[in-house]
Parts: structure tokens; sequence; C-alpha cells
């Protein structure tokens, strides 16, 4: 059987793959959370655009 831990640099190529993996699940973590973010500032401005005018409307 060959196995690519068995065979020379087979180990280097397993961390190299875990690294990648890892990497990529981290940069999908990473856009996630900026993309969630972005859509709590949209949220945010417009509730206080939505204040700022009906605070207007009285004056």
């Amino acid at each position: 059987m060959s196995d690519e831990t068995t065979e020379p640099g087979g180990q280097r190529k397993q961390a190299e793959d875990e690294r990648s993996r890892r990497l990529a699940e981290e940069l999908r973590a990473n856009l996630k959370r900026r993309k969630a973010q972005a859509r709590s500032r949209r949220a945010g401005a417009a509730i206080s655009e939505r204040q700022d005018s009906e605070v207007g409307d009285d004056e």
C-alpha cells in the first residue's frame, strides 16, 4: 500500500494540505463576520435615518 505519510515528503504534503484547509476555514469565517457586520451597520444606519426624519417632522 502506498500512503502519503510513508513516502518521502508525504508528511510535509499532508501538513501543507491541513494548513490550507485550516486557512480556508478561517477565511470563510472572517468573511461571514464581515458580512454580518456590514449588514448590521446598514440596518443601524437605516434606523438612524428614520429616527432623524421623524424628529425633523416634529419641528
